[in-house]
């Protein structure tokens, strides 16, 4: 059976881009790639069971985590991690006008984040204008003079509009890790492990000692943050990465939530899987 993949579309966009990298790493036979519109259409398609997997982005180098994705696999936790990869990201700016006249400029808020710093320089009148996705704006700035969109260029010719500027990231080494989401869980080897949790008390010292049994199991931490639980103000939801390798490894990953659970209120795994580096042409 051919398997549904979900992905923040329409087409053209890095997401489809990694939907497409993702299934092939993850072996789906001819799979049926499903566009959709906004990112929490994409999750809930995984979680109400409409696609059989779903692409998203989880993190960028710039901007940090995409607190959709991170919120939503706190809410499912029937949804796991499967395989990641990490994109570089380069953005142009599309438009059907000129660059000396664009007043508005769209793009995800994300993208519009990851090119604030040019857009000041280059642009410092124009208003910037959140969309849905990058090939949302760029499809709606088709036939106007003024508006101007940032977006991939693979866009470009899909839409048939030109490019007025690229790169016009303001870090060149931009980039996103996208990853595969499905209902099940990988049990094979893998190089991360990626969990959440909340702590039963937020008394001094709480949030120490659970990273103290980070550190004394030997697990390396490649990313920590954390989340407003929404519950109430003051109680945050943390959210870890750790490498696993071969001496800590998924077997001694389970023994550290053995003995992390106790300290916490809620634990959510969001599962192991390989994450790497893929480079565009």
């Amino acid at each position: 059976m051919r398997k549904q993949v979900a992905y923040l579309g329409p087409k053209g966009t890095y997401a489809e881009k990694a939907a497409h990298i993702l299934s092939k790493l993850a072996n789906f036979q001819t799979p049926i790639f499903v566009p959709c519109n906004g990112l929490h259409s994409v999750i809930k398609s995984i979680a109400y069971n409409n696609c059989d997997a779903a692409v998203v982005p989880i993190e960028n180098s710039v901007e940090g985590g995409v607190t959709a994705t991170l919120d939503a696999l706190w809410k499912f936790p029937d949804i796991y991690i499967n395989k990641a990869i990490v994109l570089p990201i380069k953005h142009a700016l599309i438009s059907d006008g000129e660059l000396s006249i664009i007043s508005e400029v769209l793009s995800h808020p994300q993208a519009l984040a990851q090119c604030s710093e040019w857009l000041s320089d280059n642009l410092p009148n124009a208003i910037p204008l959140p969309t849905k996705s990058t090939s949302e704006a760029v499809s709606m700035v088709k036939g106007s003079k003024f508006r101007a969109a940032i977006g991939s260029k693979s866009l470009i010719e899909i839409e048939g509009l030109k490019e007025l500027a690229f790169p016009i990231n303001d870090v060149p080494g931009n980039c996103t890790r996208f990853v595969l989401l499905s209902k099940e869980i990988n049990l094979n080897s893998a190089n991360i492990a990626s969990f959440a949790f909340s702590l039963i008390s937020n008394k001094p010292g709480a949030l120490l000692e659970s990273i103290k049994y980070i550190a004394d199991y030997g697990f390396n931490m490649s990313k920590i943050e954390s989340r407003p639980s929404k519950r109430e103000l003051g109680e945050y939801i943390i959210y870890v990465d750790l490498e696993l390798n071969k001496e800590n490894n998924i077997g001694r990953f389970i023994e550290l939530k053995n003995d992390l659970q106790p300290l916490c209120k809620n634990f959510v795994d969001f599962g192991n899987y390989f994450s790497e580096n893929i480079e565009l042409n």
